[in-house]
């Protein structure tokens, strides 16, 4: 098993292998270059053509918003600029309030696969890193099904610290700490489809390439967090991921596009079982003509 940093040395991106060298955490490069990995500014561990994530895995999360899970998993994309590093900000825009934690597993992918079957997935795995699937839900009005702007926005991929190779996934505990409080804490047992799943069913139609990761779902109590907060995930065997909460310098901007809303579908996925009305009555759809429209109106009837 190895933890393989991707950190800034000396100015460069550099690919470094943790080791324990007289008794202190240290990250060490092909050339013998050493830095501990207090000091290392880490960058993601990998370097991806895609991200796909997985909308519900985890039992504790369909019970906790009372729902089904379908016979097979559904997925959503995040671009590439939303990745992030261990230890660095992930922004919130000003004029959002619905930023929510979501402690996940990535899978990164080490050769390319197509067509495979579940029982050859785990040949095509590099290794796993700890992730965190943060969701701007300000905007679950337009972008439930998509989740683009919701879960695409830049900053909101951190994954790290590192990637681990040789790494079991089964019976591995998943906490996510906020302030140093529990919120999250699961275990990858009690998910719904495993990782050579995952992989197997997401190469069935789309070619998977090295450095490619999927994240594999969040346990129950994905909640809001704010700016100053700071977001560890410890997974076992994968290490721990911290980010902190800042504010975005500017407003999403009104000109254009989708606004940010507090409706039904907002606060209920947001607030998760601490919704009030969960189990009384499910969110109610928001009409089009309650969506708040950008200063630039679509060219079309009825604006």
């Amino acid at each position: 098993m190895a933890d393989i940093r991707r950190i800034l040395l000396d100015g460069y991106p550099t690919v470094m292998v943790r080791e324990e060298i007289d008794g202190v955490d240290t990250l060490v490069a092909r050339d013998g270059r050493t830095v501990s990995v207090d000091d290392a500014v880490h960058l993601p561990p990998v370097e991806p053509t895609k991200i796909i994530c997985v909308h519900l895995n985890y039992v504790s999360r369909v019970s906790e918003f009372g729902v089904t899970l379908p016979p097979a998993p559904t997925y959503f994309h995040k671009p590439i600029s939303a990745l992030n590093a261990h230890k660095a900000g992930v922004v919130r825009p000003s004029n959002c309030k619905w930023l929510n934690y979501e402690g996940e597993i990535a899978i990164v992918i080490g050769r390319t696969c197509r067509n495979i079957s579940h029982a050859e997935a785990g040949d095509y795995i590099a290794g796993y890193t700890v992730a965190n699937d943060y969701g701007l839900h300000d905007f679950r009005d337009t972008d439930s099904g998509s989740m683009l702007r919701v879960k695409g926005a830049d900053t909101l991929c951190p994954l790290g610290p590192g990637l681990v190779t040789d790494w079991d996934f089964r019976n591995k505990r998943i906490r996510t700490i906020v302030n140093g409080e529990v919120k999250q804490d699961d275990n990858t047992d009690t998910m719904a489809w495993d990782m050579h799943y995952l992989v197997a069913d997401i190469a069935r139609l789309i070619t998977l390439v090295p450095g490619d990761v999927i994240l594999s779902g969040t346990p129950a109590i994905s909640r809001t967090v704010y700016p100053g907060d700071v977001v560890t995930v410890e997974v076992e065997g994968l290490g721990a991921l911290t980010n902190h909460i800042v504010d975005g310098p500017v407003p999403v901007s009104d000109e254009v596009g989708a606004q940010p809303t507090e409706t039904d579908e907002v606060l209920s996925t947001a607030m998760g079982g601490d919704w009030p009305p969960r189990g009384t009555r499910r969110p109610e759809a928001t009409p089009r003509e309650a969506l708040p429209i950008p200063r630039i109106r679509p060219n079309a009837p009825g604006y």
